[in-house]
């Protein structure tokens, strides 16, 4: 075990509660006996490039504060090595640390379970996402969560274009104006048996976590280590339909509606046109896009690792 860890920051997650985490995050790592260097940057790509030289320089662990923003960027960086990955869940929706049992909100027990893990346990190997195509780079880019395309991508990319209100009102917002030009989307999917399926969605969600948007269930079933994809699958209906089914999202129980499918795939690829792809709730680019579920692809602080692998 390297004694040198390095906490990977973003000061501004839920609005502000990065910064203030920081120190109590540090003092307890401290205080377990860690030396702890802080990695900034003045944009996403300069603190992935300091995040990528922490792990490439052997740092203990990469431990993220912030949001699941963050969060995506030091999977980026850690993901098919040896340095793992701790979380100090402080933004907006937590979606990765919730769907792990991690403490959220709560920057000391967040820090003493990664520093118990590193100094007695074995940390929790966690399966990702591999996406290739949009604007992705020929190499790819990692996910833990859930790849969102159709109607939830189309909000955000509203959403994203909105000024104002600031804060999730602004979605609120984009949701509303999405539901008035709501049309389902002509998709084609091909899943591992490689029969390419074409179908009329309202959304396609690829669920490596259980959640996104801040606890949205959209993939109530889906297990972070069994090597699949729960392919959740919104088929086309009414407007009318669309909202009585979405509020059921955030109990996971939409899952038995009957416009509702779920496929269990490790591999996918979506095409349609005029849809971005969002993934762990940053966007991906144009489809088509295929997502690979690769397991073990990264070593989570989340206590010992006592054989919670489940297969379905």
């Amino acid at each position: 075990m390297t004694s040198e860890i390095t906490l990977f920051v973003n000061p501004t997650a839920g609005r502000g509660r990065g910064a203030r985490a920081v120190r109590p995050a540090a003092d307890a790592l401290r205080a377990a006996g860690f030396s702890v260097r802080t990695v900034l940057g003045s944009d996403a790509p300069d603190a992935l490039r300091r995040a990528r030289e922490a792990v490439d320089g052997g740092t203990g662990a990469l431990i993220a504060v912030g949001g699941d923003g963050l969060i995506s960027l030091a999977l980026q960086a850690v993901a098919g090595t040896h340095v793992p990955l701790g979380v100090i869940a402080v933004g907006t929706g937590n979606d990765f640390a919730r769907a792990l049992g991690l403490p959220v909100r709560d920057p000391v027990a967040a820090a003493l379970l990664a520093a118990d893990t590193l100094k007695n346990g074995t940390p929790r190997a966690v399966d990702l996402g591999r996406v290739t195509g949009g604007s992705g780079g020929s190499g790819g880019r990692w996910f833990g969560t859930v790849l969102a395309s159709g109607f939830d991508s189309r909000v955000n990319d509203r959403g994203n274009r909105m000024r104002l209100p600031a804060g999730r009102f602004k979605y609120d917002l984009a949701m509303l104006a999405e539901l008035a030009a709501f049309a389902p989307v002509p998709y084609r999917m091909t899943l591992d048996d490689g029969v390419e399926r074409r179908i009329e969605a309202t959304l396609v969600a690829v669920g490596n976590g259980s959640s996104y948007g801040g606890g949205m269930r959209i993939a109530a079933g889906a297990e972070m280590d069994d090597g699949l994809f729960d392919v959740t699958v919104v088929a086309g209906c009414s407007r009318s339909t669309l909202l009585r089914v979405f509020p059921k999202v955030y109990r996971g129980t939409h899952l038995s509606h009957h416009v509702v499918t779920v496929h269990r795939t490790a591999r996918i690829t979506l095409a349609a046109d005029g849809l971005t792809g969002y993934a762990d709730g940053e966007p991906l680019g144009p489809l088509p896009l295929t997502a690979t579920c690769v397991p073990g692809a990264v070593r989570v602080l989340a206590g010992a690792d006592d054989g919670r692998s489940k297969s379905k």
